[in-house]
């Protein structure tokens, strides 16, 4: 009889959590992906609870935060993003004010497979062999942004300009690269590199430390989340130690 009470006791526990699990929609940017993927992973085993991720990029992320009626077409319970993207959408009463930060993503520098390696050891190296590309790619999203501002401050803007092809995210400029050909060089979230390493993306390297300028991505729950208890699991989860952990073992500072 004790056997029979016992499993009956653990089946009673076993319905009881499959009547609280969730569905939770997070809407993120790419540059977390790798991280994000295994952390859900690990929750919705735990939990029981059923994560759909969409990603987005910087601009996307942006639009889809820019009012209570946008955020609520977009759909989603949990918004990652760069801080100041959850600052507007903070201030615009989309999301809720405190957030869970996730880490930093910093630049680095790839190559499509057989091409040369670039010098980018110093930032007179990377300046050169930025001029020296055949083409140089990278994105229109927060990434993107950044390097604009370094070019820039290289003053190399106009010299690329020519060249440079920009592309709408991190995940675009890696298949550019992966089908291009010659001395072309990439620019981009150094995750989503090594993201694409697997398919023959060569990673050179980061920026160098005097160029080196990172994201910060932080997770905040929406304002008009359809399950606010699911909603706070998830993002109590990837702002603890253990999650943690899963977004720094994916290369997020």
């Amino acid at each position: 009889m004790r056997g029979v009470r016992g499993a009956c006791v653990a089946a009673a526990a076993a319905l009881c959590a499959l009547a609280q699990a969730a569905e939770i929609r997070v809407l993120s940017a790419g540059a977390v992906e790798p991280g994000l993927r295994v952390a859900i992973a690990h929750h919705e085993q735990a939990s029981g609870d059923r994560v759909t991720v969409t990603l987005a990029a910087a601009p996307a992320l942006r639009e889809r935060s820019a009012s209570r009626e946008a955020a609520a077409a977009a759909s989603y319970d949990l918004l990652i993003a760069p801080q100041a993207v959850l600052d507007a959408a903070a201030a615009a009463g989309v999301v809720r004010a405190q957030r869970a930060l996730l880490g930093s993503v910093g630049i680095g520098v790839a190559v499509r497979p057989g091409a040369p390696l670039p010098d980018i050891a110093t930032a007179d190296a990377l300046k050169a062999s930025l001029l020296n590309a055949e083409s140089v790619i990278y994105n229109r999203a927060s990434t993107g942004m950044l390097v604009e501002r370094i070019v820039r401050d290289l003053g190399i803007a106009d010299a690329l300009a020519a060249k440079t092809t920009r592309e709408a995210d991190g995940a675009a400029v890696m298949k550019h690269l992966l089908q291009g050909s010659g001395r072309e060089v990439g620019l981009g979230a150094i995750t989503e590199i090594l993201l694409h390493k697997d398919q023959g993306l060569v990673y050179v390297g980061p920026l160098p430390a005097a160029l080196q300028s990172k994201t910060i991505y932080a997770a905040s729950v929406a304002a008009q989340a359809l399950d606010v208890a699911a909603a706070e699991r998830l993002w109590r989860y990837l702002g603890s130690a253990e999650g943690l952990a899963h977004f720094r073992a994916a290369g997020i500072d």
